[in-house]
């Protein structure tokens, strides 16, 4: 109910204005009166902090805050309110779009990877997670404290907050559901440094809003997730495709066909295409006989064969989707030069197969740089991402089968007519789909969209909602970015 978190926000915030450089002065003198760790563009380790994950895309803060307490991330946010800066958190810095710097020049960065701690409770498994934990280390953690898991994705490094809180698909997806899925309560800085907890039953409109959009509403100082004990068995697998053009598309509708029909619970896969090859790779909770059977009535119809298969427990397959050191905090350093778009599909046949197919074989194969795709089952009727209650999450995609990812890597500066290579795929693929037949998923940002498309795109029927709550408790956008929830206008405005 939108009315008990106005109560918790009493009077609303209005940004202060001014000049942009006074003001950055006094917001240095704001976080050092505060006591908070903080940097600024002329700081020694400055580009430790601001450098971004891809380095396309650049952005200058006006200053980078570190807080280690939930207090400090409070009086960060009042230092930022009372200078007129927007304010932005960054947990992992692993943003597509570097929303994590706030996606455009001269935010007040809240840095939260100094905040990682993980502490399983052993008689409920609920775990306490502080929000710069990475998914590697939470994962490492729950295991070694306890046996225990949630499902989230594959990347290491990639920071809990900005994953959980816009979705969080991965590897156990089809079994477990979202990363999102098992938040069961958060601890959350708002607009006017006020602290509160949401949970489904204290503030719900928030918490419905904070999983699914949630870097539009406020800052997780903390988040409290069930668990379900880790499998002692996880079967790690790639199987060969024998596709070519002519063969392709008939193969995508048995994908289809098998993803909504037929896909058992306990397997999570997705097909991986380059300009080279297809495949299919994924993890199966059980032993090789078992995915080998779950397998069968899929590779028997597309001539396909595994190619590789490895049993061990749920840590060893982390490990090997990994393919790097799990157990990372900070400082983490990995950057690449790139542009992605995402797709979420009801479905991929007929004309749209044949699109998506000719632009595989036809003008992708003529671009040169390295770029590759991923289509995630993400439903079916055996997946607990499409199993689980729409209404109680922002998460928009419930009722999508696929999740696709396009990615484009340049080694060096990407060129500036590269972007249509992805947006004419994109365009082709979803040409003669319904509106609410498709859709795109936040953690594969684009901030090339204006925020109407990315509204509708990411959010679907429920930006209306999102962008009444947005008005309620952050009408003048101290948490923003270029393509973040946009209030409703107020009563009587246009």
């Amino acid at each position: 109910m939108i009315s008990l978190i106005v109560l918790c926000l009493g009077v609303g915030v209005v940004l202060a204005q001014g000049d942009p450089e006074r003001n950055t002065t006094a917001l240095g003198d704001c976080l050092e009166t505060a006591k908070i760790p903080y940097y600024e563009p002329d700081s020694e380790d400055w580009e430790d902090y601001a450098s971004p994950f891809n380095e396309r895309l650049e952005y200058t803060p006006a200053a980078i805050a570190v807080p280690t307490t939930t207090e400090h991330i409070q009086l960060a946010v009042s230092c930022g309110v009372e200078n007129g800066v927007k304010v932005t958190p960054k947990a992992g810095g692993h943003s597509y779009a570097s929303l994590g710097l706030g996606g455009e020049d001269g935010h007040l960065v809240i840095q939260l990877d100094h905040m990682y701690n993980v502490t399983l409770d052993t008689e409920t498994n609920i775990a306490t997670v502080a929000p710069g934990a990475r998914l590697g280390h939470l994962a490492t953690e729950l295991f070694e404290q306890g046996n225990r898991a949630i499902s989230h994705g594959t990347c290491p490094g990639v920071g809990v907050s900005g994953h959980a809180l816009h979705g969080g698909f991965g590897m156990a997806s089809n079994t477990h559901g979202l990363a999102l899925d098992w938040i069961v309560g958060m601890t959350v800085v708002l607009a006017n440094a006020t602290v509160v907890e949401c949970s489904e039953s204290q503030n719900p409109d928030l918490f419905w809003a904070m999983l699914g959009a949630g870097s539009s509403f406020g800052i997780a100082a903390s988040y409290q997730f069930k668990t379900f004990e880790a499998p002692a068995n996880v079967t790690w697998f790639s199987a060969r495709l024998p596709w070519n053009k002519t063969t392709t598309q008939t193969g995508l509708e048995d994908l289809e066909s098998y993803a909504k029909n037929t896909m058992p619970a306990e397997l999570n896969m997705r097909l991986a295409g380059s300009s080279r090859s297809a495949s299919v790779e994924g993890v199966f909770y059980g032993d090789e006989a078992g995915l080998e059977a779950a397998l069968e009535p899929f590779l028997n119809k597309t001539g396909g064969s595994i190619s590789d298969a490895e049993t061990g427990d749920w840590m060893d397959a982390i490990q090997h989707y990994a393919n790097a050191k799990v157990d990372v905090t900070y400082p983490y350093d990995t950057h690449e030069t790139f542009y992605s778009k995402s797709l979420t599909l009801k479905g991929l046949n007929g004309t749209s197969a044949g699109n998506f197919v000719d632009y595989w074989y036809g003008t992708a194969r003529n671009v040169t740089r390295i770029w590759w795709f991923q289509i995630d089952i993400h439903g079916g009727k055996n997946s607990a991402v499409s199993k689980a209650d729409p209404k109680l999450t922002s998460y928009a995609h419930r009722d999508k089968l696929f999740l696709i990812q396009l990615y484009d890597r340049s080694f060096g500066e990407y060129p500036d007519d590269g972007f249509e290579f992805l947006n004419d795929w994109v365009s082709n693929t979803t040409a003669d789909m319904a509106a609410s037949d498709w859709g795109m998923y936040i953690n594969y940002a684009d901030a090339r969209m204006d925020r109407a498309t990315a509204g509708k795109a990411y959010w679907g029927a429920n930006l209306p909602r999102l962008q009444q709550i947005k008005a309620q408790i952050d009408p003048t956008e101290l948490f923003y970015n270029p393509i973040s929830i946009e209030p409703a206008p107020a009563t009587g405005e246009a």
